[in-house]
């Protein structure tokens, strides 16, 4: 062998190229820290049930970690890269409905196991149709408002479940099956509405991701957009206006 092709890099294998890609997906994503803050809503759970609350505390202390489980996932799907994720082609599909299950499993799961041996509301049934429908809404909010916004759609649900849980006790009962938190765990009609909820937001997913932002064009001096500005000059024309300092400021 010489030296010149010890020298040479080793070829990556494909299982070490998916592994590669899979890593990055991953932190791009910022899929750790939404582990951390996922491990800590259970923990947040766990330490709320010992405290001893009434019937109407011991419903709602659960939904608020549920919420905010879902709330961290569907913030998850967007990316602050944005185009570059299309190098992946077909496989960027793959990627965001592998992590966003993972998360929601690891949320249910969590949740569940923090519950075990105290008086969990609703149960195992009733933590994975919240998580899941609550998911749905925030997935299908990251898709249309921006991953950045995503939070607004389990939020102003959480408002409502809330309200639908109240009226148990305090005057007449709201019944719906979409508001699903105030249903009983086995209920069918609040599961299928949950599922069909979860269902299109990993759907739309799957499809269109989470974009970071709207895209907004970038006004540098006179007036430019950031495209007329790195436009290329026509030929025998004279140079486009440019700007200064890095791109995106």
């Amino acid at each position: 062998m010489s030296a010149a092709s010890a020298r040479m890099p080793r070829a990556r294998t494909p299982c070490r190229a998916g592994l590669r890609l899979v890593r990055l997906y991953a932190t791009s994503r910022r899929l750790p820290l939404a582990l951390l803050i996922l491990l800590t809503c259970a923990a947040g759970t766990r330490v709320a049930l010992h405290w001893r609350w009434n019937t109407y505390g011991a419903l709602q202390m659960p939904l608020l970690f549920e919420t905010a489980a879902a709330t961290v996932i569907a913030a998850t799907v967007g990316s602050p890269f944005g185009d570059p994720e299309s190098a992946t082609g077909p496989r960027r599909h793959v990627l965001r409905l592998g992590g966003t299950s993972v998360l929601i499993a690891i949320a249910m799961g969590a949740l569940v196991i923090a519950g075990t041996g105290l008086h969990l509301a609703g149960g195992t049934a009733g933590v994975v149709r919240n998580v899941a429908g609550s998911t749905g809404i925030g997935l299908l909010c990251a898709a249309t408002l921006g991953a950045g916004l995503a939070w607004t759609g389990p939020t102003g649900y959480l408002v409502i479940a809330m309200y639908a849980q109240y009226t148990l006790w305090h005057g007449p009962a709201v019944t719906t099956p979409w508001a699903w938190p105030a249903r009983p765990p086995y209920d069918v009609g609040a599961v299928v509405c949950a599922g069909l909820v979860f269902t299109a937001g990993m759907a739309v997913t799957a499809v269109r991701g989470g974009p970071s932002s709207p895209e907004r064009p970038w006004h540098g001096r006179g007036g430019l957009t950031a495209a007329e500005a790195w436009r290329p000059p026509p030929e025998g024309g004279s140079p486009p206006r440019t700007r200064s300092g890095p791109p995106g400021r």
